[in-house]
Formats: C-alpha cells, structure tokens, sequence
C-alpha cells in the first residue's frame, strides 16, 4: 500500500478541561475521498483546524506528504498543497466569481496583495481562474459578483478557490451545509469529478452523500476515532451505529 499522504498521529486539543479531539490517529491515502462523520459536538470541525494549522494542537503530530507539518503556520501548509474550504463560506462577495479565484491563483504564485485591485485584470490570471470555475460548473457565472450567488454556488466557488491553490490534499468542512435538493446534487456531482484529480478529506452531515461519495469513512465520537472502514462496512459496524448512525432515520 502506498505510503499516506496525510497522517495524525495522537492529535489532541482541549479548552481547560473540556477535550476535543482525543489521540486521534487517522491516515488518509493519496487519490481517496476520506470521509469523517459523527455527531454534533464530536470534534469534527476543531479536527480539520488543527490539520490545516488554524489551531495549534496540544499534542500529537500532523504529517503531510512525509513532512512533519505539525508547528507550520497554516499559510506554509497551503504552499506544501494542503488547502481547505470553511463551513461557513468564507469569499468576497463584492468581488466577481472569477476575481475570487484570480486573487487564489494569484496568492498560489506568490505574488504581493499589493496587487490586490488589478489581480482579475493579468490574463494568465483570469485563464487559471476560469479553468477552476469551469472544473466546479460555475463558469458562465464568472463575472457575476460572488455575494449575489445562490448558497450553493457559492459553495462551488469556495471549492474553485480551493482548486485555484493546486492542492495535494482539499479539507472540505460541511460544503452542503445550508444547500437545498438541487444545489446539494449539484455539489455533490462536483466532488465526483473531483476525486479522480485530487485527494479530499470530507466532514459532512449528509449521510446519503457520504456513502456515495466516500472511499472511506472515519467515525469521530466525543473526540475519539472509533472506527475507519469502507462505507460498507461503516453501515454494518454496531458499535458506529449505537454511537451516531442509529440516530440518522435516513439510515
């Protein structure tokens, strides 16, 4: 088997004496869509802070690509190709869908935010951006400003500047939250496409989603991975169903 591309090695963050992610060890494989569930609570979203560096951990270590990524601020883990989306999405709504993505490409290829202004204007820019924004299905809406997007659009353009980074590793933090029917097929349709290109760590509550979409799932309970099997398997374990799935009446 090939070696992980993303490795936690007894992850740990409390907050006083509340523990949230408790010795997590988790191993993510280059080219799967590796799913992490569980309930509300659970440690889910501090988890994907700590691997992408927006939260220190206490103890513990996060390796990415064979390198000891743990003390990294979470800007040096972007330029080593571990990018992430937010649950709640993060853009600049008075910018046009293609200038979000530009400004991305932009910051991927080093260049100062001084710029900030005329980023969408460079050519080699806008071709990069709009390969991303075609990639997620939301092209023809480029020149539309990001804050008048549908929620689930914008959920689509977070992932192309997500892409607009070129990353090894995408961290996807709830990206159907707040969707409805249609635009959460239309995401989820987008991260088919995307699994043949890129690796991707998924939270999500969606569990119809997951279990079409994950290679393999993760259960996190109070902090704690209690299994990591394929979706399957995930399905028929008792104890994942006590702690988490027998509360989903989809399931």
């Amino acid at each position: 088997m090939a070696e992980p591309l993303l490795e936690l090695r007894n992850l740990r963050k409390t907050y006083g004496a509340v523990v949230v992610t408790d010795d997590v060890n988790l191993s993510v494989y280059p080219g799967e869509l590796h799913a992490v569930i569980g309930p509300n609570g659970a440690g889910k979203t501090t988890l994907i802070h700590q691997i992408s560096g927006l939260v220190s951990s206490d103890s513990g270590q996060v390796l990415f690509d064979g390198e000891d990524i743990t003390y990294l601020p979470m800007h040096e883990r972007v330029r080593r190709g571990l990018a992430r989306s937010f649950q709640i999405t993060s853009i600049l709504p008075a910018f046009s869908a293609l200038d979000n993505v530009a400004l991305a490409v932009q910051a991927r290829s080093g260049s100062s935010f001084r710029f900030f202004g005329n980023a969408a204007k460079e050519r080699t820019l806008n071709e990069a951006a709009m390969e991303c924004l075609n990639v997620v299905g939301i092209g023809p809406r480029a020149p539309v400003p990001a804050g008048l997007l549908s929620h689930g659009e914008k959920r689509q353009l977070e992932l192309a500047i997500g892409l607009a980074t070129r990353p090894k590793l995408l961290l996807l933090d709830e990206p159907l939250a707040g969707t409805g029917h249609e635009e959460s097929l239309r995401v989820v349709e987008t991260l088919q496409k995307l699994k043949s290109r890129i690796t991707i760590v998924l939270i999500e509550h969606d569990m119809d989603a997951v279990f079409s979409l994950a290679d393999r799932v993760s259960v996190l309970v109070y902090g704690r991975v209690i299994a990591t099997d394929t979706p399957e398997h995930i399905r028929a374990n008792e104890e994942v169903r006590a702690a988490y799935l027998g509360e989903e009446e989809s399931l």
